[in-house]
């Protein structure tokens, strides 16, 4: 019964997650933001929060696990920089023949390289604040990490791209007449949204009750089923646009979508961990970040120095993820 609860739960985040990330792109749609900052921000965002609200959840939720929090909180990223990374690149290669641009590169620059650094710069002080730091560097640092977000925001938005186009959107759910031709109501826009993010609160609830409870029953610790669970649940479905996207060649939609979800969960996400939790990152939440900064170094390299998707990458990316799963396993 445990085990069907928290598929139920994964069920409902998802659902929740859907909605709000289809609404979240009209409503981009309709304020003219660039694909850059749509990708980068409300997609990215979007898809972020399911995790999000499962370590909030887990820090002020009926079931309080400061460890499935930390778990939720680095897994995210590590899961993004590795697996997600090597599944885009992977269809990109297999698509080369069907893309205008083959294994090139076709994405908004300055969105990239501002995406990447920050996740660099973010998640690696996170890791480094996590062996030790003193309770009031922690909360100024938490502090700073949500101030860099929004920094990171107004950059973005000022320099998001092109405006993107009605055939990369999905009709508006809630709304009954098609909307590719017509812009959806704006209000029923707002209105799918709060709807998808109370699904994704009552989802992040049951799933961290139920975490906890097949933790304990099967005997593993459950820091180490939010590392590997809680990421693959909520984060890598909801980036199968990515996948899409790539495969028709919009690679500033597809890298957007992962790299902004990189930024997001390596400062917003974060900062509440340094301010509400002792912060304390050993064993499998070290060595997941270690990971998913070689990951990001990766991603530089090959996406920004290289300028394309190769093959080598995609196998290091891939291997970085299953290296993880092995160390746990052992």
């Amino acid at each position: 019964m445990e085990a069907l609860l928290l598929f139920v739960s994964f069920a409902i985040i998802l659902a929740g997650a859907l909605l709000f990330t289809n609404a979240i792109e009209w409503i981009g749609h309709r304020l003219g933001l660039g694909e850059g900052a749509v990708g980068s921000l409300l997609a990215a965002v979007g898809t972020a929060l399911p995790e999000t609200l499962i370590a909030i959840v887990a820090l002020v939720g009926a079931t309080k696990s400061e460890d499935v929090a930390i778990g939720a909180i680095v897994g995210a990223p590590f899961l993004l920089a590795t697996l997600a990374m090597g599944l885009v690149g992977l269809t990109a290669y297999l698509y080369r023949g069907k893309r205008k641009q083959g294994i090139e590169l076709n994405a908004h620059v300055p969105t990239l390289d501002r995406d990447l650094a920050f996740f660099m710069v973010f998640f690696g002080l996170a890791l480094a604040l996590g062996f030790g730091a003193p309770d009031g560097l922690r909360t100024v640092a938490g502090i700073v990490f949500f101030i860099a977000y929004v920094v990171y925001v107004a950059w973005t938005l000022r320099g998001g791209g092109e405006i993107q186009g009605h055939e990369t959107l999905n009709d508006l759910i809630m709304e009954r007449r098609p909307t590719h031709q017509e812009n959806p109501s704006m209000g029923i826009a707002v209105v799918q949204v709060f709807v998808g993010l109370g699904a994704m609160v009552g989802g992040a609830h049951l799933f961290v009750e139920e975490l906890i409870h097949v933790a304990e029953t099967i005997g593993v610790e459950a820091i180490v089923l939010s590392l590997i669970l809680a990421p693959l649940a909520t984060e890598l479905p909801e980036k199968v646009n990515s996948f899409f996207w790539v495969r028709e060649g919009k690679d500033s939609l597809a890298l957007g979508n992962i790299t902004g979800a990189m930024v997001f969960q390596s400062t917003i996400p974060i900062g509440i961990g340094l301010i509400f939790t002792e912060w304390e990152v050993s064993g499998n939440a070290a060595i997941s970040m270690g990971l998913g900064l070689a990951g990001g170094l990766l991603a530089y390299w090959a996406l920004r120095l290289r300028d394309r998707f190769e093959l080598g990458p995609v196998i290091i990316w891939l291997a970085l993820y299953a290296s993880f799963i092995v160390i746990v396993a052992a």
